[in-house]
């Protein structure tokens, strides 16, 4: 797909694209928030076992871990 700059449209282009967009999102389906809200709860709570950023990094699969001190005598 082509870039446009919207600079070089006229104003009669800028308009067509903002109602030919409007017209888009009118037809998107909507659904209530809370409805949504509880099936993302359940979504992350089904995938907790796996998800990192919950249970963290185990100590040999992590690529941060410091891997040798310095020691000072």
């Amino acid at each position: 797909m082509p870039v446009i700059n919207v600079d070089d449209l006229t104003d009669k282009d800028k308009a067509l694209m903002e109602v030919t967009q409007l017209k888009r999102e009118v037809q998107l389906q909507r659904w209530m928030t809370s409805k949504c809200c509880e099936e993302i709860k359940d979504y992350i709570q089904a995938g907790v076992d796996e998800d990192t950023l919950v249970k963290g990094i185990s100590e040999d699969k992590n690529p941060f871990k410091e891997k040798g001190g310095c020691v000072i005598c």
